[in-house]
């Protein structure tokens, strides 16, 4: 196992390394630059000083330099300046925001996990019962709802007509002076929706593919030769069915992992939630390169630490796979 862990953190440099590049490239490539999105409103900017401003940026240098620019600062950590007005570092933008994203999307995974895993075994136990037939019902209506849908009409019913929660932002104007149990009252209020919004489509997705892995499972013959030896349905489904048939939701749980960070643009920029996902679509507005590649880079180190962490799951769930032999 310590081999096979080694090899693949060691595999995971040069891959890193592939996807900013290509990346870096598409980015630029992209129509608009930096410069033409902060001059276009500005008329009496003239050509000489737009290519100050180039200069300045470094954008006036072949592509490749400006990769081997930006790859050199990264590897010591820094993500450079963002191109935006205040010019702040990259870092410093992604750590204010980082806290409020990774929070909102933990509290949904465990939603997500917690809900999905229980419905789909349920859904298996009872097939083709009522309440199986009812998680298909919300099944469909899961995966035909687009997000955005659902939140403008989250907003519209849960916050015009009935009044109940709040339409934007994390806090209440005043806020902060309220005793820490309003505080804590008021935050509640403002992050149920979008929390559920996106907790309500993932659930339907991770409960179907639980189901059909359970069903495969329990056509096991070990599953009919416990249920022969006398054993309790309940032990035959927990004990011996279970564990084989999460697999799927930990492959699932391994991609789930750069969602923490990229996964609530759409969330983000409905309810004006200050978070990851609002950074990076303002970035990419605004043409921010530092910026977007500093997110972007982020999230391509989640998505193979999210691989890596599915693999070895994968040998906890099930003891016959076997890592780092031959």
């Amino acid at each position: 196992m310590l081999n096979y862990l080694l090899k693949r953190l060691i595999m995971m440099i040069p891959l890193l390394l592939g996807i900013t590049i290509i990346t870096f490239a598409v980015i630029h490539l992209a129509p608009g630059e930096p410069v033409e999105m902060q001059t276009a409103l500005s008329p009496k900017v003239t050509k000489e000083t737009r290519e100050r401003i180039r200069k300045f940026y470094g954008l006036d240098k072949p592509l490749h330099v400006q990769y081997v620019t930006w790859v050199t600062r990264l590897a010591k950590l820094d993500f450079g300046r963002s191109f935006a007005s205040d010019n702040r570092p990259v870092l410093d933008k992604i750590k204010e925001r980082i806290p409020v994203t990774l929070s909102l999307n933990i509290v949904a995974l465990i939603l997500e996990f917690g809900l999905a895993v229980p419905i789909g075994v349920l859904a298996a136990r009872y097939r083709d019962r009522l309440f199986d037939k009812g998680m298909t019902i919300f099944v469909f209506i899961g995966f035909s709802a687009p997000s955005f849908a659902l939140a403008i009409f989250g907003i519209y019913f849960f916050g015009v007509v009935l009044g109940w929660l709040p339409l934007s932002g994390l806090h209440s104007l005043g806020s902060e002076s309220l005793p820490l149990l309003a505080r804590l009252w008021d935050l509640a209020k403002h992050v149920i929706l979008p929390i559920g919004i996106v907790t309500f489509g993932a659930i339907a997705g991770l409960s179907r593919y639980m189901r059909s892995s359970m069903l495969e499972v329990l056509g096991q013959d070990y599953i009919v030769t416990a249920r022969a030896k006398g054993l309790s349905e309940r032990v035959v489904i927990y004990r011996h069915a279970l564990r084989n048939a999460l697999l799927p939701a930990i492959t699932l749980l391994g991609f789930s992992v750069p969602g923490l960070i990229g996964g609530s643009v759409i969330m983000e920029s409905i309810f004006s939630i200050p978070g990851m996902g609002k950074l990076f679509f303002d970035g990419v507005m605004m043409r921010d390169y530092p910026l977007i590649m500093g997110i972007l880079v982020i999230g391509a180190g989640l998505t193979l630490v999210g691989n890596l962490l599915a693999d070895l799951l994968y040998a906890v769930a099930d003891p016959r796979i076997r890592h780092g032999k031959g």
